[in-house]
């Protein structure tokens, strides 16, 4: 992301809260990528005709802040992106952060909100994307990672001997949320005493049918040592299980290299998904390539959905 300019402003919150803001500024940023992807690759239809498998970036986000006259810090994004899945809609995730050394801080999201299950759903290092990721239907009810949704909050209390503590809440009204508000919470710590250590735990309680309860954790840990990242998560439902494991390793300071793999159990049926993928990284002149191979049998629990995705990526800094 590159700074492409500047707008001053003044009065940023003047008419929206009750307090005022300093002199702060906005600024637009937005990436120069270019991408060749198919995430449906089957060898059995392989004389198919593929559909144009190149895309390029196409968001701007806009980011502004400023200190208000009570110490505190707040913090606005916008961002403008032509979103299939919001036809029509200029803005896609946007919010507003409300932030200080004692408080922690308060997200609120119109758009695009996270959970804490949602942030620990696969934490297993990788050079570009999960072993699951960017193929049709691996993660469609696959991995239990609770719910978003807009207009949601998510509150972030500040670090306590490595130990970060949150809280997130997406209340009644949303699509997944019709019988109730969702709440999860989530602990991160990283051990002073056990240098490149971190270890996560997520946990929360989804009603989206009426009267089903269904409840979900998620626990992950990584550990660095020197250019070799490891890490595992095991997350759960009333009815599915997920392990996945990974391992990155950075060959220099410009090049990085993975293997990921993961299974997903769904009970009463004996259709594992199983998904393994490399991934690889390489930066040089301003100019980032990345790109991954990911394979999977049984997608979605389905015996025999066997298909595999890929995706190269050009990204350019200036």
């Amino acid at each position: 992301m590159n700074k492409l300019t500047k707008i001053g402003f003044t009065a940023l919150a003047g008419s929206l809260i009750a307090v005022s803001a300093h002199a702060g500024s906005m600024s637009v940023s937005g990436s120069a990528s270019i991408s060749f992807s198919d995430s449906d690759t089957d060898n059995a239809s392989a004389s198919t005709a593929e559909a144009n498998q190149w895309s390029m970036g196409d968001s701007l986000t806009f980011s502004g802040g400023g200190e208000l006259d009570n110490g505190m810090t707040l913090a606005v994004k916008y961002e403008a992106d032509n979103d299939e899945d919001d036809a029509g809609a200029f803005l896609d995730s946007h919010s507003i952060t409300l932030s200080s050394d004692e408080m922690g801080s308060l997200t609120f999201a119109g758009h695009g909100g996270a959970s804490n299950m949602d942030n620990m759903d696969d934490k297993t290092p990788n050079a570009y994307e999960e072993s699951w990721d960017g193929v049709a239907e691996a993660d469609e009810e696959t991995i239990p990672n609770g719910i978003t949704g807009n207009n949601s909050f998510f509150y972030t209390a500040p670090s306590m001997g490595g130990a970060t503590f949150s809280v997130a809440y997406v209340p009644q009204g949303e699509t997944k949320t019709p019988n109730g508000a969702y709440i999860d919470f989530g602990l991160v710590v990283t051990p002073e005493a056990v240098e490149g250590l971190e270890v996560g735990v997520a946990f929360g309680e989804t009603e989206e049918t009426t009267g089903t309860t269904v409840d979900e954790q998620a626990i992950y840990a990584k550990y660095t040592l020197g250019s070799i990242t490891a890490g595992m998560n095991i997350n759960e439902t009333d009815t599915v299980d997920f392990t996945s494991f990974g391992i990155s390793f950075a060959v220099t300071d410009d090049i990085s290299v993975a293997y990921t793999t993961s299974e997903s159990e769904l009970s009463g049926s004996s259709n594992d998904q199983e998904a393994s993928g490399v991934s690889a990284s390489f930066t040089t002149g301003g100019m980032t390539i990345a790109g991954m191979v990911n394979t999977v049998d049984n997608a979605s629990f389905e015996a025999a959905n066997d298909t595999e995705g890929y995706e190269i990526n050009f990204s350019f800094a200036f």
